[in-house]
Parts: C-alpha cells; structure tokens; sequence
C-alpha cells in the first residue's frame, strides 16, 4: 500500500470514530495498522487471543486488545524525511513552580520512606497538560514518525477509551516460539554529542534493580538464560543504561499471563520490591497514571520465519516456519491527547542516593522528549 493512502484510511477511521492502532517498531521502515470494523470494546483476559494490546499501569486485567479477526490489517513503508526541530521556549513555561514544589515534596518523601526501608527503589511520575494549535493525531504520529526511528512509535485510538501517542524507547518482552528476550532500561542523563559517558553509582544501582528483578522472576518460566553487557543507548535527548537478557521458555511452565503479570509493572516504571513500591505510588502520586507506564504491542501475532541458509539446505530455503510472536513494550514517552490539549507522563527511578531537585530537572528531561513534536 501507498504511504499516502495508508494515512488517507487512518484518517477515515479516525474521523468514523473506529477503533485503530498504527505502529512502527524500533529501526524498521514498515507502518503496520489494525483498523478495527466496529465500536465494540474487547478486554483480553486470558493473553491467548491474536492481535494489539493496550494495558494499564494498574491492573492487565482492564487489557484492551484490537483483536485481528474483528480488523482490517494493513502495512506501508515509511521513509524518514528532513524535519525540523520545534522550539521548546514556550513549553518550558508551562511548567509551573507550584508543579514543581509538589514533584519535588513528593520525591522527597518516596526517599524518606526508603530510607525507612520500606523499599528500595520508587518511581514517580507526574503529568502536565499543554495546550496544542494542531491536535490532529495522525500529523502528530508522523512527526513521532520521522523524528524517533529507534524507538516504537506508535497512534492508538479506542472511542470509549481515549486517544493516546508516545515514541518509547523500552520492550517489555518479546517471544517468538520458543525463543525469549527482555530489555532492562534504566539510568537517565541528558544527550550531548556523545554517548560515552560515566555513569554515577545512583543509575548503575538502579539498573542492577531492574535487571535482578527480572532474572529472578523470569527464572520459573525460563532455563539458558544470558545477560548481555550493560551498554548506553540514546534514546531521543536522553541517555539510558539498557540490559538485554535472553533465554528459552520452558514449554511446560509456559503461560504468557503468569509471565507478563510476575513482571509487569518492572522496577523500571514501579519499584522494588514490587507490591510495596506500587503501593506507595498509588496513595502517594495522587493522579491515575492510566496507560502510562503500562504495555502495548503485538500478541500472538502470526508470523513466517524463513530457515537459516547454509550451502546443505539449499533446497529448504524455499519453506517457511509459522510462528506465533508477541512483541509488548512499555508505554513510556507518551502523551494522551483530548480536546485541544495534550497530557504527557513523565517520571523517574528514586533511590535512596536520589536528590530531589536533579530528579525533577530529569522529568523535565524527558518531558522534551513528547514536546519537542508538538507546535
């Protein structure tokens, strides 16, 4: 399909008031879209159904899913044109200092009740609301498109749900037969020029959370485990420390909503230990984080595997291995838009070596992120 009559079909759907999600994975050039066929709103209970979720912070049994069968999938390619940067000038204004005493007296408190050894690690998020000129989406989805190609862009639209965008930089799991892998994304400091950088001992703890929190819990599921070097990846103005940790699921433990609910929220987005941490931002943060933080992506998505080639297998180079896959990311870098105003979720990983005032500049960080493609 041509790119422009990919867009013209996203539009209608949109104007029609129809259930779709347009999405393209990290450093690929293919848009994919369910363009659901009715209003009807399914929930997905079980993780055994075929086609796109979208999950909440809270609770992944309020899991949306635009389900394959009941949708029109359609796919383009995309090719990244020159852009031009927005100025942020007048989205720094909108910060507020009242916005920032209440973040600020938050943080502080989160490190209190560390420091109490209630828990290790907390992240806390706050949201802000920016007025925009051009609210429509799609425009918006292309400037995710063209501005963030390593990270899952992403326009998702449910009429009794709401409209949501982001361009997030960290998967959640992906399993393809038997095959499984998960990123440990944590660690944040501003992008300039160059990515090799030092790492102070805050963010390196913080990784190490996230990345022990996983193995651990994985562990039941999963047997061969590897863990790859941490290394720093740039992910819009932002740097991260990012593990990846791969393995084989065992297929007589295998059950893909025991998988995702043990992990799901990650340290990363949550804290450590899990339930304590999530408790304290539910009574604390004072706002419904709604989907951000939570996970989106494909299930049980259908996909053709080509065999290796090798000079002996020349002749079964031509049949292909059917394959279940299950891509989910976190919903991170993301924004909710309604009316003529965006709202955008940023937060951040407190610890018991956290200063308050450096932790507000990094939501702040990352708040650019989602700004810098709004006008």
């Amino acid at each position: 399909m041509i790119l422009e009559d990919f867009f013209a079909l996203l539009e209608q759907q949109y104007s029609s008031k129809l259930p779709f999600v347009a999405y393209r994975k990290p450093n690929r050039l293919e848009i994919k879209s369910l363009l659901q066929n009715n209003e009807a709103l399914h929930i997905n209970t079980n993780f055994t159904d075929s086609g796109f979720v979208f999950s909440p912070f809270d609770d992944i049994d309020e899991t949306v899913i635009i389900p394959v069968k009941d949708s029109q999938v359609i796919s383009t390619i995309f090719f990244k044109a020159k852009y031009k940067n927005t100025d942020l000038n007048p989205f720094l204004e909108t910060e507020s200092l009242d916005s920032k005493k209440k973040h600020i007296a938050l943080i502080e408190k989160g490190i209190r009740a560390i420091e109490d050894d209630a828990f290790k690690k907390v992240v806390l998020s706050r949201k802000e609301t920016v007025a925009v000129s051009k609210n429509n989406p799609i425009t918006i989805f292309k400037k995710l498109l063209h501005k963030y190609t390593s990270a899952f862009v992403y326009c998702w639209y449910h009429p009794k749900v709401g409209l949501w965008l982001g361009a997030t930089p960290e998967t959640l799991i992906k399993i393809e037969g038997n095959r499984f892998s998960i990123m440990a994304l944590a660690g944040t400091q501003s992008f300039s020029e160059t990515t090799n950088v030092v790492w102070k001992a805050k963010e390196q703890q913080e990784q190490q959370f996230v990345t022990d929190f996983i193995v651990n819990n994985i562990s039941p599921f999963v047997e061969q485990t590897k863990i790859s070097e941490t290394e720093t990846v740039k992910a819009g103005n932002l740097l991260h420390l990012k593990t990846m940790i791969s393995a084989q699921l065992k297929s007589s433990m295998f059950n893909l909503k025991s998988i995702i609910s043990v992990l799901h929220p990650t340290p990363a987005v949550c804290g450590l230990p899990k339930q304590e941490a999530k408790d304290f931002i539910l009574k604390n943060e004072h706002y419904n984080r709604e989907f951000y933080s939570g996970f989106l992506g494909e299930l049980n998505i259908e996909t053709t595997v080509a065999p290796r080639s090798g000079k002996r297998n020349i002749e079964n180079r031509a049949y292909a291995v059917k394959r279940k896959s299950t891509q989910l990311y976190v919903n991170l870098r993301c924004m909710q838009l309604k009316n003529s105003e965006a709202t955008i979720y940023v937060g951040g990983g407190i610890t018991k070596t956290s200063h308050a005032e450096s932790e507000w500049e990094e939501t702040v960080a990352k708040s650019l992120v989602v700004k810098s493609i709004l006008e």
